[in-house]
C-alpha cells in the first residue's frame, strides 16, 4: 500500500470508528468518508462505502461470489482488479454487477455514484431485499446487455433500456398480477430506440461471432412470438434492437453492415408485429418505417416484401381496409417472382381488405375476386421454401393460410366454406392463444350468419374465457366487441349475452389502451 493510500485508509478508519460509536449507518458514515477524503485523495463514492464498511477488496469480491451461487448463477468474473477499476473511476460496474455491489452495501445506484437505476427495480436498503427468482428467468436479457455494455455511452439511450429492463421484471413477477400496460415511459422508450435506429440508418467493426449470435437470438425471438405474452417479448426484441444499434453506429465492412441491416429490419418488424398485437398502431406503423429504412439498405426484395406484408396488417386490423389493399398490392410488387413469405401473404391481406370492404352481402364479383386472391396465395405458398412455410413470424406457414382464408369466408358470409377451413386452423394452433381466440371468434360469426345466436354466444364466451388478461388487448376486444353489436343487433336480449359482456370487461382498468394514438 502506498502512502497517500495508507493515510486515506487512516483517515477513513477514523471516520468509521467515530461513526460506530455515534450509532451512525454505515451508508451515513460513507457519505462523511466521501466529503473528507474526496477532495484529498479523488476518493469515489463506491470506494467509501467499502472504507465504510471496513473490508478489503477480496471481501467484497466473496461477497458478490456468495450472492451469485446463492442465486444458482455461474461464478462472475469479477475479481480485485476489476472492483478496483470501478473504485478509480477507470471503469463502470454493468448492471447485474451493480445490482449485486448495491446488495452488499445495501444502497441504491446513486450512493455509488451511479446515475442509472438498478436493473431488478427493488429496493436494497433493507437486509434481504435481494435478487428474485424473476431476476434469474431474465438472465438471458442481463447477459446481452453484459455483452453490449461496454459499447453503450449514450445516456438517453441507457435509461430507455433499463425502463423496458425493469418492465421485463415486473412482468416476469408471477407473484403479482400485473396487467399489461404502455404507460408513458414505455412508450417513450420504444419510441426513443427507434428514433436513435433511424438516426444510426442514415449516419452508420463487429466479430461475425458476434453476428452469428444476433441472428440466432432474432430467430429465436420470431419462435417466440407465437408463445410469448407480447409486452414481455417487446421488452427482448427492443433491447436486443439497441444493441443491434450500437453496433451499427460505427461503420462496418459492407457485408457486416448488411447482415446488421437485416437484422435490425426483422427486429423492428417483429416490433411492429407485437404492437399490432398490443393495440397501440400509431408505434406498430412507426416501427414498420423503420424497418423499411433498414431493409431498403440491404437491397433484399423478399425482405421489403416481408416488411411491406405486414405493416399492410396495421390499416387491415384498425379499421382502413383500403390502405390495407393499397400496402398489400405494394408488397406483391416488391416481391416480384421472387419466392418468398410475402407473395402468399399479400394475396391474402387483399383477400381480407376486400372482404372487409364488401361486408357479409358481398356481391358476386367480389366473392370471385377475393377467391382469386386467395387462389394465388395457395400457389405462392407452394413454391415457397420448406424453412418459411415453419416460421411464423418472418415466414408463413399452412396454419396462417387456413387461419386468414377461413376469415375471408367468414367475412364474406361464405359460412360452410369458412366452418371447413376454420376447424382445420383451430386444430393447427396449439400454441397461439391469440390466433386461437381470433379463429373461435371468426367460427361465432360463421354461427350467427347462419342464425344461431345461442351458439354463436357460447364459441364466442368460451373464446374470450380460454384468454389470460395479458393477452385481452384490443387486438382480441375489438372483433370480439363487433360480435357482440352484431348479436344485440339480431337480438337484444339474447340468452347468454350477459355472460359474454362479462367475459369481454373483466379487463383491469389498467390494461391497454386502444389505438395508441
Amino acid at each position: 500500500m502506498s502512502g497517500r493510500q495508507h493515510r486515506e485508509t487512516e483517515i477513513a478508519r477514523r471516520i468509521r470508528a467515530k461513526g460506530l460509536a455515534a450509532g451512525r449507518t454505515s451508508a451515513q458514515i460513507a457519505d462523511e468518508i466521501h466529503e473528507a477524503c474526496a477532495p484529498q485523495f479523488s476518493t469515489s463514492r463506491i470506494k467509501a462505502h467499502r472504507l465504510a464498511h471496513g473490508i478489503a477488496l477480496a471481501d467484497v469480491i466473496e461477497q458478490v461470489r456468495a450472492l451469485f451461487d446463492r442465486d444458482q448463477k455461474p461464478q462472475p468474473g469479477i475479481g480485485e482488479t476489476l472492483l478496483s477499476a470501478y473504485e478509480s473511476g477507470l471503469k463502470r460496474p454493468g448492471p447485474e454487477y451493480l445490482h449485486y455491489l448495491c446488495t452488499v452495501y445495501r444502497v441504491e445506484p446513486v450512493a455509488l455514484g451511479f446515475e442509472a437505476p438498478c436493473i431488478c427495480g427493488h429496493g436494497h436498503r433493507m437486509p434481504g431485499v435481494l435478487v428474485s427468482d424473476l431476476e434469474r428467468r431474465s438472465s438471458m436479457s442481463l447477459e446481452r446487455e453484459l455483452r453490449m455494455h461496454p459499447m453503450v455511452t449514450e445516456p438517453e439511450a441507457e435509461e430507455d433500456e433499463n425502463i423496458l429492463r425493469r418492465t421485463l421484471l415486473n412482468l416476469l413477477n408471477t407473484d403479482t398480477n400485473l396487467s399489461e400496460q404502455l404507460d408513458g415511459p414505455v412508450l417513450g422508450a420504444c419510441e426513443g430506440i427507434r428514433r436513435r435506429m433511424d438516426e444510426t440508418l442514415v449516419s452508420a467493426t463487429v466479430s461475425a461471432q458476434m453476428l452469428d449470435q444476433w441472428e440466432e437470438t432474432t430467430v429465436s425471438f420470431g419462435r417466440q412470438y407465437t408463445t410469448t405474452a407480447p409486452l414481455r417479448l417487446l421488452c427482448d426484441v427492443l433491447l436486443e434492437l439497441s444493441a443491434v444499434r450500437t453496433a451499427m453506429a460505427r461503420r462496418q465492412p459492407t457485408d457486416l453492415q448488411e447482415r446488421l441491416c437485416r437484422m435490425a429490419a426483422q427486429l423492428a418488424g417483429l416490433s411492429g408485429m407485437i404492437l399490432i398485437n398490443l393495440g397501440d398502431h400509431r408505434l406498430a406503423r412507426a416501427f414498420f418505417r423503420t424497418g423499411r429504412t433498414a431493409a431498403d439498405e440491404t437491397g433484399d426484395r423478399a425482405l421489403r416484401a416481408w416488411i411491406c406484408a405486414r405493416e399492410s396488417l396495421v390499416p387491415l386490423y384498425f379499421g382502413d381496409a383500403r390502405e390495407a389493399l393499397h400496402l398489400a398490392k405494394k408488397s406483391r410488387d416488391l416481391a416480384g417472382s421472387t419466392p418468398c413469405p410475402a407473395q402468399a401473404m399479400a394475396p391474402v391481406v387483399e383477400a381480407r381488405a376486400l372482404a372487409m370492404m364488401s361486408g357479409a352481402d358481398s356481391k358476386k364479383e367480389v366473392v370471385d375476386q377475393a377467391k382469386r386472391a386467395l387462389a394465388r396465395a395457395r400457389n405462392a405458398f407452394s413454391h415457397m421454401q420448406d424453412e418459411d412455410k415453419e416460421d411464423l413470424a418472418f415466414g408463413y406457414t399452412e396454419k396462417q393460410l387456413y387461419f386468414y382464408q377461413g376469415d375471408v369466408l367468414t367475412k364474406l358470409g361464405q359460412t360452410l366454406e369458412a366452418e371447413v377451413v376454420l376447424d382445420q386452423a383451430l386444430s393447427a394452433y396449439e400454441d397461439h392463444i391469440l390466433d386461437q381466440t381470433l379463429i373461435r371468434l371468426d367460427q361465432a360469426q360463421c354461427r350467427l350468419l347462419d342464425g344461431d345466436i345461442a351458439e354463436a354466444l357460447a364459441i364466442g364466451t368460451k373464446a374470450l374465457q380460454l384468454v389470460g388478461n395479458e393477452y385481452l388487448t384490443d387486438f382480441i376486444v375489438r372483433p370480439a366487441q363487433a360480435l357482440e353489436q352484431a348479436i344485440v343487433a339480431r337480438e337484444p336480449n339474447a340468452p347468454g349475452l350477459e355472460g359474454y359482456r362479462a367475459a369481454l370487461r373483466r379487463r383491469p382498468k389498467s390494461q391497454v389502451k386502444g389505438g395508441g394514438a
